[in-house]
């Protein structure tokens, strides 16, 4: 899923723009109990210390934002699947 023609700019600004939460629940699911923990920090994080995780990792962070909308995905799928009782 990773496009390489991708930069690293482009994804910073991708990131950026992106809610983080996605990826974060694909860390805190996904990763080893080190990328689990980064997880809990991103989704804490305020706009200037996402930046600075994001600069940090970027290879690793952009890897979990692709695990994270495919999460958001299936999710989505799954509710979009679902009939509403009443």
């Amino acid at each position: 899923m990773t496009d390489l023609s991708l930069t690293p700019e482009h994804r910073l600004s991708t990131l950026l723009a992106a809610e983080p939460y996605w990826t974060a629940r694909a860390m805190q699911e996904q990763g080893s109990r080190f990328y689990a923990a980064l997880g809990q920090a991103l989704d804490a994080a305020d706009l200037i210390n996402r930046r600075l995780l994001y600069a940090t990792w970027p290879n690793e962070i952009w890897d979990f934002y692709e695990r994270g909308l495919l999460l958001e995905a299936e999710e989505s799928e799954s509710l979009g699947g679902r009939t509403e009782s009443g």
